[in-house]
């Protein structure tokens, strides 16, 4: 059986490690230290890696040297063993990968699709989102415009809405401070800001999410609702069009930036 746990890192990293039938894979681990620690001396099978910012790629030489794994992940990467891009797919434990590309924080940023089947859960499906998609929010255009980030968004939001979402960062509560000023009325964000201090409060993980909870609750892809729209028009007395989907997301990023 799958199990997929997160490893901390930095101060706010998770590195996602799948573990099943005695082999080992992680997620964009940008320190090797707690990682060899999670292994437990078990040897690591592989690395998957969504981009090129070195808090997803600084472990790769030492785990690389540790265990000479397979690595893959965007070609840009250095250490990568096996390049992929959108509209590639590999198959690890036993589960085919559907790789996707979604520009925005990076020109490189890939996502990460695995499909789970079990006899008596049926199909799961697993997102590893990077710096993409992050529980009730997404990542700063670093490289990206804000079209190619809204329509990486929108790419990921037509998952089906049980799909988990494994973002690489603890920027849960953070996200959901900015969501209660754009939605101040979104109940479901209230909900979400009591269950996410909960389980801060005893040092859990907001994370995995789901697609569907990020529907409800992440500014950033509830850019067609009147009271984000009308939300991001008062955060700027400059001109724009609220009835364009791009400059709503754009208007909500450069607010967030600024929050």
């Amino acid at each position: 059986m799958l199990s997929i746990s997160p490893i901390p890192a930095f101060n706010d990293n998770y590195i996602w490690h799948l573990q099943k039938d005695g082999e080992h894979w992680v997620v964009d681990p940008g320190d090797p230290e707690p990682v060899v620690k999670a292994l437990r001396g078990d040897k690591l099978t592989g690395i998957l890696i969504t981009h090129h910012h070195f808090d997803h790629t600084g472990g790769i030489e030492k785990l690389y040297r540790l265990h000479q794994c397979p690595v893959y992940g965007p070609e840009s990467v250095p250490g990568v063993t096996h390049p992929i891009a959108g509209g590639t797919s590999l198959q690890i434990l036993d589960m085919p990968i559907q790789v996707l590309a979604v520009p925005g924080h990076t020109l490189d940023h890939l996502a990460l699709v695995l499909n789970e089947t079990t006899a008596a859960d049926g199909e799961q499906i697993h997102l590893f989102c990077g710096d993409t998609l992050f529980s009730a929010g997404c990542g700063r255009l670093f490289e990206g415009t804000p079209e190619q980030m809204y329509l990486s968004l929108q790419k990921l939001s037509k998952l089906p809405p049980a799909t988990f979402v494994y973002p690489a960062h603890e920027y849960t509560l953070a996200n959901l401070r900015f969501a209660q000023t754009v939605e101040p009325e979104n109940q479901a964000i209230a909900t979400r800001v009591s269950q996410c201090k909960a389980l801060r409060a005893n040092d859990k993980p907001t994370l995995p999410s789901t697609i569907a909870l990020e529907l409800d609750t992440n500014p950033f892809l509830r850019c067609r609702y009147p009271e984000v729209r009308q939300a991001a028009a008062h955060s700027k007395a400059d001109l724009f069009n609220e009835n364009d989907e791009v400059d709503v997301f754009a208007r909500l990023r450069g607010w967030k930036d600024n929050f």
